[in-house]
């Protein structure tokens, strides 16, 4: 297999994808190559919310509306749905609601408002809101299938912008303007290497200094037994607050943030925050945890997942609900950065999402670096 193209793409995940799109709305040959069959890590393992709303202030959340808009336009061209858009947002404390308050004075709540219980209902009528103190919605956010969507952005890619996909091929190696794969060499005048959670394939010495880790999630499929609740929006809680930068890193937050740390410490210290979206059979996909290490942890743990089902019946009222599916993502991370564009030479860039926002920024942070290639 010896073939040349303009731009080479290692790694058929979200960034991948965005980074071939980027390139190929440029009019370049581009080739992607992925060692598996399919992407079947951290972009697929997780809500499908291309979230918006709580993306760190500044250079990532204009990222994540930039994306939006990518998102709404490739899922039109390529057939993916679009389940629900939007999030709500009950805060039940008022620390929480103080935190949604002042992220109302910032340039980020462009669109967004606090709504009344019965706005809310109307959204998601399945939320507990008999102690719930303010209210945030969003209209920026959109949800799809990404087990789903995936593929389809693929198949796409190669039928209307004719990027060639490579599957099953393992890259070895990148040596100047020759890629060398397990199925022979490839000739690029620009590559992209997207590793996701792969710190040791590819240039590993350059990836060693940023002092990476490991953040293993797990997640939950619920299904309502006898009923099919109606989600308008993704729904977040104040767990989610905490977590988000562009809640959390507002001075309003530390009230809410020791709150929590001093009552819920046990969540805390799992990383459990609230996410829940429904999928087009009525199922609702809930999570998650955050444990952070050297290594994925590969066996997951029932009392994370109490956890959780605990955070979601305070939000909710399904009592009905069980779990069908369970599983477990995983991606990189850094407490110092939210991406990560490393350039091993002119013509060679590593491209990272570091944290779990690939879906949510990976589209503008393709166009990014097609953009600083000078292509």
């Amino acid at each position: 297999m010896s073939e040349r193209f303009d731009i080479a793409v290692v790694g058929g995940g979200i960034v991948g994808l965005a980074v071939a799109l980027a390139a190929a709305r440029k009019g370049k040959r581009v080739v992607v190559l992925d060692r598996s069959a399919r992407a079947t890590g951290a972009s697929i393992r997780n809500f499908g919310f291309v979230t918006v709303t709580g993306q760190e202030a500044g250079d990532h959340w204009a990222r994540a509306m930039r994306s939006r808009e990518v998102w709404k336009e490739v899922a039109e061209e390529a057939g993916i749905a679009v389940q629900h858009r939007g999030v709500v947002i009950p805060a039940r404390r008022r620390e929480a609601a103080d935190v949604l308050h002042a992220f109302l004075s910032t340039d980020m709540a462009e669109g967004c408002k606090l709504i009344s219980r019965d706005e809310a209902a109307a959204i998601v009528p399945a939320l507990r809101l008999d102690k719930v103190t303010e209210i945030l919605y969003s209209p920026h956010e959109l949800r799809v299938e990404s087990a789903e969507a995936l593929p389809k952005i693929a198949a796409w890619l190669a039928q209307r912008h004719g990027v060639v996909f490579h599957w099953n091929t393992a890259v070895l190696a990148v040596d100047g303007h020759r890629v060398e794969t397990s199925r022979g060499p490839i000739h690029a005048d620009a590559v992209v290497v997207c590793p996701g959670d792969d710190l040791s394939t590819l240039f590993p010495e350059r990836i060693a200094p940023y002092g990476l880790r490991i953040c293993t999630l797990q997640m939950l499929r619920l299904a309502v037994r006898n009923a099919r609740p109606a989600f308008g929006a993704a729904v977040m809680s104040d767990q989610s607050i905490a977590r988000y930068e562009g809640f959390a890193a507002l001075p309003q937050a530390r009230a809410l943030i020791d709150k929590l740390d001093a009552e819920e410490s046990e969540y805390r210290a799992a990383g459990i925050h609230l996410i829940a979206v429904q999928s087009a059979d009525g199922s609702l996909v809930v999570g998650d945890s955050h444990v952070y290490g050297d290594a994925q942890a590969p066996f997951a743990q029932a009392r994370f997942d109490e956890l959780i089902l605990d955070e979601f019946d305070r939000v909710f009222d399904l009592p009905a609900r069980e779990v069908v599916n369970r599983w477990i993502g995983c991606y990189v991370s850094s407490s110092e950065r939210r991406v990560l564009v490393d350039r091993p030479a002119n013509h060679v860039r590593i491209v990272m999402v570091t944290g779990g926002t690939g879906a949510s920024t990976g589209f503008a942070l393709g166009e990014q670096v097609i953009a600083d290639l000078g292509l």
